[in-house]
């Protein structure tokens, strides 16, 4: 029994180090975490290594019966370090803070352990190498203690920051933290060569670098999503439509001023939606979205009388990400019915079990499809409402079209019920 427990105890040792082996490599190659988290993991998993050393090393200085000075050096390291991990798991749960108190704690902690090396105040060895505590014993567990719940206040506070379910990891972490010190202090395995409190150590640092990088990887995500909101409204504010617009102004002053009043207007409307699409949420409204397009289609429809754009839209029961449908009926007056006499664009909606239909028709030159997959800049926006569709709501795109027939794009969205649009 005693030799099964050895050997278990060894295995145990050996995934511990290999877990922190490959958390290294892991952090050092992950290309999400920033460098002040990188070093705080790196120092945490140096802490847990050296404790795996200390376990052993205290392990077989215990089984030799011998050298109880040596065994109070190591067994001082290890009372001093402990309380170290809980705050080097501050920094990563609050940010990189002073914690200046925590700091205190430690070293009041660890001149207390000191005192071992000339008195049993707090702990000893005697003549046969057996451990006893002294009156300040358990300074390590009331200053741990304390750091715990400190660290648990911290990951409460990050509750109303950070996703609701992975609050959980750091939460769990100081739970599974709290057994092995309840563990250590009332389990004893003499035979044993590691700590329960090493073994939660090691586990809680690989399931922090797992929530740290959960975190980078949104925070990239969302900055990912920012520029191609940037990218999508400078793709819609394009600059010969910005100088045919003012060009024409300029033209109605002289022989419509009223025209020319009405039109700045609609133009002011329309950039001022183009910059607002940036601070609205992911979706929106349909509604808002026709209404924008509305604004678009008029200014055009002055340059261009021969353009007409109707719409057909009873479901308007659903969101829609931002710039939808605008880019669709640009591209269709832009590339397509310019050319006709009469050019028509329509835009229809209608509700299907599931989901939603969208529908932006034109009969204008058309194109090839198959063409269109090379992604010329003709069709960029296309190309982003797509992707855009996919990401935030679910939704999907498809083009028919052929050259002198006209195209046709159908959009399709899940049935997600309406909400209150808080985007006006």
């Amino acid at each position: 029994m005693l030799q099964n427990l050895m050997t278990s105890g060894m295995l145990v040792e050996l995934t511990l180090l290999l877990q922190l082996i490959g958390l290294t490599f892991a952090i050092l190659l992950d290309p999400y975490i920033q460098k002040k988290h990188r070093r705080i993991m790196l120092l945490n998993i140096a802490v847990g290594f050296s404790l795996l050393v200390q376990n052993h090393l205290n392990f077989l200085l215990d089984a030799s019966g011998s050298m109880a000075f040596l065994r109070t050096l190591i067994s001082i390291y290890g009372y001093c370090v402990r309380p170290i991990v809980l705050v080097l798991f501050f920094y990563i749960v609050g940010g990189h803070r002073s914690y200046w108190p925590a700091w205190v704690l430690i070293g009041i902690n660890a001149l207390i352990h000191l005192t071992a090396l000339f008195s049993d105040v707090c702990f000893a060895f005697d003549e046969n190498n057996h451990f006893y505590r002294g009156p300040l014993g358990y300074s390590c567990h009331i200053v741990s203690g304390i750091l715990l719940l400190w660290l648990l206040w911290i990951t409460a506070k990050s509750f109303t920051v950070i996703r609701k379910r992975e609050v959980l990891i750091p939460a769990c972490n100081v739970i599974l933290i709290v057994a092995a010190v309840l563990a250590d202090t009332f389990v004893s395995f003499e035979a044993f060569p590691v700590t329960f409190l090493t073994i939660a150590v090691v586990t809680s640092s690989v399931f922090y670098y797992i929530w740290l990088h959960l975190q980078f990887v949104r925070a990239h995500e969302k900055a990912l999503m920012a520029e191609q909101q940037i990218q999508i409204m400078m793709s819609q504010i394009q600059p010969h439509f910005l100088y045919n617009t003012l060009s024409t102004i300029q033209a109605l002053c002289k022989i419509d001023p009223d025209k020319a009043f009405d039109t700045t207007e609609k133009f002011g409307t329309y950039l001022r939606q183009n910059i607002d699409s940036l601070r609205q949420p992911s979706i929106i409204s349909v509604q808002k979205e026709l209404e924008h397009v509305r604004i678009y289609a008029e200014i055009e429809q002055i340059r261009f009388p021969s353009v007409h754009v109707t719409y057909d839209t009873p479901d308007l029961d659903f969101r829609i990400p931002a710039l939808t449908i605008q880019p669709l009926v640009e591209n269709a007056i832009r590339h397509g019915v310019r050319i006709r006499d009469t050019g028509l664009v329509t835009v229809s909606t209608q509700s299907l079990p599931g989901r939603h239909k969208i529908v932006v028709q034109d009969n204008g030159k058309g194109f090839d499809v198959a063409a269109m997959q090379e992604m010329d800049e003709t069709h960029i926006g296309i190309r982003n409402v797509r992707a855009r569709l996919e990401q935030l709501c679910g939704g999907t795109l498809t083009v028919e079209s052929s050259p002198n027939a006209g195209t046709t794009v159908t959009i399709y969205i899940p049935n997600i019920p309406n909400e209150t649009d808080h985007s006006r």
